[in-house]
């Protein structure tokens, strides 16, 4: 069984993955600490290790879906609701950056 071959991505695709991967645990961090939970608590209610909590916080792990779910459920949010709040993030920053592009020129 052959895979199809994929494409490699542009620059401009592996930075908005980058920053949406960023985003994501930027978001997560948000709605640990509006708990007033520490890492090692999110790991505890999500089964997931402390150690990965900050990767994701971090932006170096990339979260599959079954660690969405888990993070989702800990933080009593369905998954969409998690992605979706890292994704307002994403764009908050785009937007950011796009005014301060503006005002450089």
């Amino acid at each position: 069984m052959s895979s199809a071959p994929t494409t490699p991505r542009t620059a401009d695709e592996e930075a908005l993955a980058s920053a949406l991967v960023q985003s994501f645990g930027i978001g997560v961090r948000q709605l640990r600490r509006a708990r007033g939970w520490s890492q090692e608590r999110l790991a505890e209610n999500s089964n997931l290790n402390r150690s990965y909590i900050g990767e994701i916080e971090r932006g170096t792990a990339i979260a599959s879906l079954v660690t969405v779910e888990k993070l989702a459920t800990a933080l009593t949010l369905s998954p969409s609701a998690l992605v979706t709040h890292g994704e307002h993030i994403n764009q908050q920053n785009l937007v950011r950056g796009l005014k301060l592009m503006a005002i450089a020129c």
